[in-house]
């Protein structure tokens, strides 16, 4: 039977802000990247989701970033090698205490934003990423973009790799993301969202903007917390994977 792992992104608030229903994302994924205070998210949101998770037998990854509230981990940064390196494992450190604390504890390792979209193409960026992980904990699993620099320097440094796909992202021929703020970077149709998680699921596949069809062998699908609408869309998305024979679970 085929296999995916759902991931959301989660704890994307700050005090008394909040942006992403996390209680009912936790209902439908089966793994959660949570925000570690550096784009989004503050003490008490991560203690918060940890417990929630534990409690649903969930998944806690850490979502890494650049230091970036301000634009929420989405500008592009110069960060030092040796610099990136030390926020990447103080992010996971300080996921790990409330992951513990919940009796559970951090399962593997996601970059976001501009991060994420950085290390696809740029190596020296995305070694300081794989070092972080290595101080935090040599065998962490890390999630990323199929053919990225990052997957590759992160195996070579013997770390778990698990790829990842995006059904609410619009993919380039070469099977990158279109970056956001470029028309149509993000799938906004429900139904089309639906479709392209079945496609990627079952067949490997997905429709790049120019319309031709790309391989894209993926692990684990995410659907992005802060989209209209994300909880309904999670649940459609899972009911229609399962009806499809599709099996949903972690993949760790």
């Amino acid at each position: 039977m085929v296999s995916i792992d759902l991931n959301a992104d989660l704890g994307e608030g700050f005090g008394r802000w909040t942006l992403t229903d996390d209680e009912r994302l936790l209902s439908v994924v089966t793994s959660a990247n949570v925000a570690c205070g550096f784009h989004a998210g503050d003490a008490s949101t991560m203690r918060r989701v940890c417990e929630l998770a534990a409690a649903r037998g969930v998944r806690v990854g850490a979502q890494v970033s650049y230091r970036d509230l301000a634009g929420f981990g989405r500008r592009a940064m110069d960060v030092p090698p040796d610099e990136l390196a030390a926020e990447v494992a103080y992010q996971i450190g300080a996921l790990e205490v409330f992951a513990r604390a919940a009796g559970a504890r951090v399962a593997y390792v996601k970059p976001h934003g501009a991060l994420y979209n950085r290390i696809v193409h740029d190596e020296d960026q995305a070694r300081a990423v794989v070092d972080g992980v290595l101080i935090a904990d040599a065998s962490l699993p890390v999630l990323g973009l199929p053919g990225s620099r990052f997957l590759e320097v992160a195996g070579k440094a013997g770390l778990p790799v698990v790829t990842e796909a995006f059904a609410d992202r619009a993919y380039t021929s070469r099977g990158t993301l279109v970056p956001r703020g470029t028309e149509g970077a993000v799938v906004s149709d429900p139904e089309a969202v639906v479709e392209r998680s079945l496609g990627i699921a079952r067949f490997g596949s997905v429709t790049a903007r120019d319309g031709r069809e790309i391989p894209v062998r993926a692990r684990s699908l995410c659907l992005h917390g802060d989209t209209p609408g994300a909880v309904g869309l999670a649940a459609r998305v899972r009911a229609r994977l399962e009806a499809a024979g599709v099996r949903v679970e972690a993949f760790v």
